[in-house]
């Protein structure tokens, strides 16, 4: 995308989702493969397409919708995207994370992305939920590389607290209060579509990542870059290559993140409730 038609493209989109939705949503929610059932949690939701939107791109993949719903949780106003865009798809890093863009325009505040991943670190089980309280960009892009407007953030972002302390703080107290067991981990970022080699896996076990996935990472970047606080979270949905002696499937991953809707669903609507 041109320089200036960058802020251009983010302006129009913003204003086309106002004429549906008038009312600045505070929270954003980006649903990994299987995981738009947090949809189920919107209320008076008003529902738009991805095709219908200027400037954004369509979701290939099956598990994600494509779809943008805006409406309330507990009385605060979300923008949840159901769906999202993966650098496998054939998209460039700067459209997979042009919707967060689009959401800081809006006046979205704070950022809770979720995906299915694999489990790196052994003492994980397929079905667990981590907290995300740090990530390993090996996709080797960058969506920021570029000229950078000032309008949009810094040009050299700080990444030290990329996932939000006082917000894991909230999601920690939120699944002690359900009983729910809710380790932190590192997630790293892949390009994909294969699925991790063994190999490749045990070598980012050495370099310290818990789960592994094809997504969030530009989104994170573009995020912090925004100035939006970020709450992340992985839907264990298998263990990685290499752990079980086992094939890894995709229909592995629907099965098992329809598994967890519930637990994941009250987690989300718990945190939800108490951020401010």
């Amino acid at each position: 995308m041109g320089d200036q038609a960058l802020l251009g493209s983010i302006k129009e989109a913003a204003q086309y989702i106002r004429t549906q939705y008038p009312t600045a949503p505070q929270i954003g929610l980006i649903l990994g493969s299987g995981l738009g059932v947090i949809a189920e949690l919107v209320e008076n939701a008003t529902v738009i397409a991805y095709h219908d939107i200027p400037h954004f791109p369509v979701s290939t993949v099956e598990g994600h919708a494509g779809e943008l719903l805006l409406g309330t949780i507990h009385g605060k106003h979300v923008l949840l995207m159901k769906g999202r865009f993966h650098l496998y798809e054939g998209y460039g890093v700067d459209v997979v994370s042009f919707p967060v863009r689009v959401m800081k325009e809006l006046g979205v505040q704070t950022l809770i992305v979720t995906n299915a991943a694999g489990g790196v670190n052994t003492s994980y089980e397929v079905g667990d939920l981590m907290v995300i309280k740090d990530h390993i960009n090996f996709t080797f892009r960058n969506p920021l590389i570029g000229p950078n407007f000032s309008e949009l953030g810094v040009r050299f972002p700080d990444m030290s607290e990329a996932y939000s302390r006082r917000l894991r703080q909230t999601a920690h107290e939120v699944a002690s209060e359900q009983g729910l067991k809710l380790p932190e981990g590192v997630y790293a970022g892949l390009t994909g579509p294969t699925y991790e080699t063994p190999a490749e896996i045990r070598m980012l076990r050495t370099l310290g990542a818990d789960a592994v996935g094809m997504s969030t990472v530009a989104e994170v970047i573009v995020a912090r870059h925004a100035g939006i606080e970020v709450l992340g979270f992985s839907c264990i949905s298998n263990m990685a290559a290499g752990i079980l002696d086992q094939p890894l499937s995709h229909q592995e991953v629907m099965e098992t993140t329809e598994r967890v809707k519930p637990k994941f669903l009250q987690l989300i609507l718990g945190i939800v409730a108490k951020l401010g």
